[in-house]
C-alpha cells in the first residue's frame, strides 16, 4: 500500500478519498486553490499545498503545480477523483515520468476509451451491442447527413472527446441537422479542444444504466452490479439508484458480463463504470467506459457493503483483486440525491452564495457526502454539487420514503443560495419514477409540466 497520496481534486470527493486513506493508514496531501482556502479537506489532510488561483486551469488542472506539490511533499501516488484530470492520459504519463503512481487506468487505455469513436470500435470487436451509427468520426457535414439518413431520425451528435454529459445534441429532423452539427462541433472544440464528432441513433424512451467494474493488473475483473442514472438534466445526473429497478435478472446478468468482458478486452485496470442505454424491450447498448470513480459510487457501496475507494487503492498499489465475483452480493436498495446549488426554476443555473445555515439529515441508513458547513461560501468557479444524500432500505419503496424524509430534514439557507432539493422531491413523488418505469426524458417532462 502507498505511504502518502496527493489528492488532486476538491469538494466532497477529495474528502471522501482522504477519509478512505486515513482508514488504511495512508497519509494525505490536499491541494487547494485560493478560493478553497477554508475547505474541509485542507484541514482534514495531513498536509496541504496551495496550487493557484480559483480558475481550474490555473489550479486543479495545473499539472506542473500538482506535480511540484507531490514532489515537495514526497507523495508516492496521486488520486485524481472525478472530473478535472481524472481521465487525462497525458497527466497519467507525466505522473509516471515523475515516479508517481496515477490511481487510475493505464494512459494508453484511457486514451483509447476517451476517444468515443475508438471506444465504440473496440467494444464492437469485443462483441458488445452498439446503437447503429458512425463506424468512426464523421469527416464533414455531408458525412453526418449520410449517416443520419441511413440511421433514421432522431439521431444524437456526440463529441468524440466528450464526457460528463457535455458535447451532445439530439437532432429530430433533417432540417435541424446542419445547425446542430455546427453547434456541437463548436462546443466540442471549446470544451475539449477536439471538434471531431460522431452520430448514432437516439432512443426516445431509454434508460441510462451503468455497471460498476473493478479490474486488477493481473487479468482479474469483476462487476459490482448496476445503477440507474436516468434522472438527468442536460445529460447531468440528479438521482441515482442501485440496483437498477424493474429489469429482467437474465438481462442484467448479460449486461454485467458484457461490461467485464469489454473492460478486460482493452486491458482496463482500476475502478471504472461501463455505461449502457436500455430500450423499452430491455435490450442494452454500450455508450462508454469511464476510467474513474463515479459521483454516484455511494449507492453501490451501500448495497454491496464494499468500500470502492479502498479497493481502488489496493488495485492501484498492485494487489490482486481481494474480491471474487461470488463475494459480491447486493442487498436492498440505495438511492442517491444530488443537492446542487442550482435554481431549477431558471433552467438549473448556478446559485452559489454563503451558507448561513447548513444542517444535513441524519438517522438510520442515511449517508451524506459533503464539503459544506455553516459559514462556507459556495464558489462560482466550480461544479455546483454541494452534497449527496444517499439512503438504504430493504425495499425500493422504503428507500424512496427514507430519501424523502432525509431531504425534508436538510436545512440549507443563505443569501442567493438555491438548491435542487425541491425539484428532487418532485422527482421522488412522480408516478412513473415510483413505478421504476422512468426514462432519461423524466426531468424534461417535469420541467415542462
Amino acid at each position: 500500500m502507498f505511504q502518502k497520496i496527493l489528492i488532486a481534486n476538491r469538494g466532497e470527493i477529495a474528502l471522501r478519498v482522504a477519509r478512505a486513506c486515513r482508514e488504511l493508514g495512508v497519509r494525505t496531501v490536499a491541494v487547494y486553490s485560493t478560493a478553497d482556502a477554508d475547505s474541509v479537506v485542507r484541514r482534514y489532510a495531513d498536509q496541504a499545498v496551495c496550487i493557484g488561483p480559483p480558475p481550474p486551469r490555473r489550479s486543479y488542472c495545473n499539472v506542473a503545480a500538482i506535480i511540484e506539490a507531490a514532489k515537495m511533499t514526497e507523495a508516492d501516488a496521486i488520486h485524481p477523483g472525478y472530473g478535472f484530470l481524472s481521465e487525462d492520459p497525458d497527466f497519467a504519463e507525466i505522473c509516471a515520468e515523475n515516479g508517481l503512481v496515477f490511481i487510475g487506468s493505464p494512459p494508453a487505455v484511457m486514451a483509447s476509451l476517451g476517444d468515443k469513436s475508438v471506444a465504440r470500435t473496440l467494444m464492437r470487436q469485443a462483441g458488445l451491442p452498439l446503437l447503429t451509427g458512425s463506424a468512426e468520426a464523421a469527416r464533414n457535414a455531408a458525412d453526418v447527413r449520410d449517416i443520419a439518413d441511413a440511421v433514421g431520425y432522431p439521431v444524437i451528435i456526440k463529441a468524440v472527446a466528450g464526457g460528463g454529459g457535455r458535447g451532445m445534441t439530439v437532432v429530430w429532423s433533417a432540417a435541424e441537422l446542419s445547425r446542430a452539427y455546427t453547434r456541437t462541433r463548436a462546443a466540442a472544440r471549446a470544451v475539449f479542444g477536439d471538434d471531431r464528432i460522431y452520430v448514432e441513433r437516439f432512443l426516445e424512451r431509454a434508460r441510462h444504466v451503468e455497471v460498476q467494474i473493478l479490474c486488477d493488473a493481473h487479468g482479474g475483473g469483476i462487476h459490482l452490479g448496476t445503477r440507474d442514472c436516468s434522472v438527468q438534466r442536460r445529460h447531468q445526473k440528479l438521482v441515482e439508484e442501485a440496483p437498477a429497478p424493474e429489469l429482467d435478472p437474465d438481462r442484467v446478468a448479460e449486461m454485467c458480463r458484457d461490461a467485464v468482458r469489454g473492460a478486460l478486452s482493452v486491458g482496463f485496470t482500476g475502478l471504472g463504470t461501463v455505461e449502457f442505454l436500455v430500450d423499452e424491450d430491455q435490450a442494452h447498448y454500450f455508450i462508454e467506459i469511464n476510467s474513474r470513480i463515479q459521483v454516484e459510487h455511494p449507492v453501490t457501496e451501500m448495497v454491496t457493503g464494499c468500500d470502492l475507494v479502498h479497493e481502488q487503492l489496493y488495485v492501484a498499489s498492485g494487489t490482486p483483486l481481494r474480491l471474487r465475483q461470488e463475494d459480491v452480493v447486493a442487498r436492498g436498495v440505495a438511492v442517491e440525491c444530488r443537492v446542487n446549488t442550482e435554481d431549477p426554476d431558471r433552467g438549473f443555473v448556478p446559485a452559489p452564495g454563503l451558507l448561513e445555515r447548513f444542517t444535513p439529515p441524519a438517522g438510520p441508513f442515511v449517508r451524506v457526502d459533503t464539503h459544506g458547513y455553516p459559514g462556507y461560501r459556495v464558489s462560482p468557479h466550480y461544479d455546483s454539487l454541494l452534497a449527496k444524500v444517499s439512503v438504504w432500505a430493504p425495499s425500493r419503496a422504503e428507500a424512496l420514503g427514507r430519501a424523502e424524509r432525509a431531504l425534508a430534514e436538510f436545512d440549507i439557507a443563505g443569501p442567493g443560495v438555491v438548491t435542487t432539493i425541491p425539484f428532487i422531491k418532485q422527482v421522488l413523488a412522480d408516478t412513473e419514477f415510483r413505478k421504476g418505469q422512468y426514462s432519461t426524458g423524466l426531468v424534461e417532462r417535469l420541467v415542462a409540466d
